[in-house]
């Protein structure tokens, strides 16, 4: 039985999770407005490409030091009060970045912000783990994700009505998008009481098998080591991919702003439609035979080819095709994350949260990528070199998972 009090009606936890998804949508709002308005920007500050890579370098590395931060805190303080904390720290930095003076400036608002978004995840998956039975975790957590790509959608569509022809107005989007995440407390604290979130006495294992005490054997096992350069690679390729699509289609093809905006709108569709359609593909092959891992492998390797389309698209001016195979290359570079969230299932399910934590952590090691991406842009004068080889990463983590995973299941597991 979970921890739901009486008086709740059995809608009650759904409203939860939609507003679990309004806190991812607002969490990627906060996080894009950067990139789309990163020519604006980097024009006023007079900023190079490589200068503009720190800024999301110091993002990557605060978020995984507010990933392990916040873990670590919501396992001993209610989540009642954590999440909202995290949420008004990442909501606020946003809103200071509009204040901004300088490059320095910039970056402590970049690096704050990372930090508190570093508590959306451990704290909205502890909130469905105490919200919902097991049987329900698995959709609760869908809605959740599902947050991210309607964030990445709107924001290119807000970005276009607040930007104006004055070169600053790219300030009052930041403060306008920071300031709109704190309405989410009201309705937070309304629909969630002091008690509704406690952990409950006891709760029935997840898991059919009985797993090692020791955290160090599955700490330093193969497939943690696997998972850990997984993420690194398939994250690594996907944030800069995110960061500098904008700058891409601007700066590198001649879009205008308007034209790359609406375009980035699209491309976050068609996300979504990645992660979606590699979920169903894993289920359609296993319904017809394969095994578990056989289906995950498969679908990861069809997101990673479609990924790595960059090595082609790189030599198309603009046009309907680039900007078709973009749209593939995006269903692909996001499609391999929810495989990727499936094997950590598999490592330890006592210690899932710590397993997510240290994914953070790996997720986010390579943000030195992106001020490298920037200095390889300065020196060449061209987005094309660097394009090529991010589209290829999610086919350099096919190659580890394909080579190194184990081959023999855990006891209790179904064949890999």
């Amino acid at each position: 039985m979970m921890n739901e009090q009486p008086s709740r009606s059995p809608t009650w936890k759904w409203w939860i999770c939609g507003l679990l998804l309004l806190a991812s949508t607002i969490n990627y709002m906060d996080r894009q407005t950067l990139a789309n308005a990163s020519v604006r920007i980097t024009r006023e500050f007079s900023l190079n490409q490589e200068q503009y890579g720190n800024l999301e370098l110091v993002f990557g590395w605060a978020f995984a030091a507010g990933s392990l931060c916040f873990g670590w805190i919501v396992d001993r303080y209610p989540v009642r009060w954590v999440y909202p904390t995290a949420l008004l720290g990442w909501s606020l930095m946003g809103c200071a970045t509009g204040w901004s003076q300088s490059y320095t400036s910039l970056l402590g608002c970049r690096m704050l912000l990372g930090f508190f978004e570093g508590g959306h995840w451990p704290c909205a998956i502890k909130t469905t783990r105490l919200l919902l039975e097991a049987k329900d975790r698995s959709m609760g957590n869908s809605v959740l994700q599902s947050g991210t790509s309607i964030g990445a959608i709107l924001t290119p569509l807000l970005m276009r009505w607040l930007l104006t022809e004055e070169p600053g107005s790219w300030r009052g989007a930041f403060q306008l998008i920071g300031l709109g995440g704190l309405t989410w407390l009201i309705a937070w604290f309304a629909l969630v009481r002091r008690r509704d979130l406690d952990e409950p006495a006891t709760e029935q294992p997840d898991g059919t098998h009985p797993e090692p005490h020791s955290i160090t054997r599955w700490l330093f096992s193969r497939r943690m080591l696997v998972v850990m350069v997984v993420i690194a690679l398939i994250n690594t390729g996907w944030q800069i991919l995110r960061a500098w699509l904008p700058r891409f289609l601007q700066q590198g093809r001649g879009y205008s702003e308007s034209e790359a905006l609406y375009f980035n709108s699209l491309f976050y569709i068609a996300t979504d439609v990645g992660v979606i359609g590699a979920g169903a593909a894993t289920i359609w092959l296993y319904r017809r035979g394969w095994t578990i891992h056989g289906a995950r492998q498969t679908a990861f390797l069809g997101c990673a080819l479609l990924s790595a389309l960059t090595l082609a698209l790189v030599q198309l001016p603009r046009g309907p095709l680039l900007l078709g195979g973009l749209l593939f290359v995006g269903a692909g570079a996001l499609g391999v994350f929810p495989i990727y969230h499936a094997l950590t299932q598999d490592i330890s399910r006592r210690h899932q949260g710590m397993v997510s934590g240290l994914g953070g952590v790996a997720a986010w090691a390579l943000s030195p990528a992106q001020k490298y991406f920037g200095r390889l842009v300065d020196r060449t004068g061209s987005f094309d070199l660097g394009f090529a080889i991010v589209g290829c990463l999610p086919l350099l983590a096919f190659v580890v998972l394909w080579l190194f995973w184990p081959k023999k299941p855990a006891p209790g597991e179904d064949a890999c």
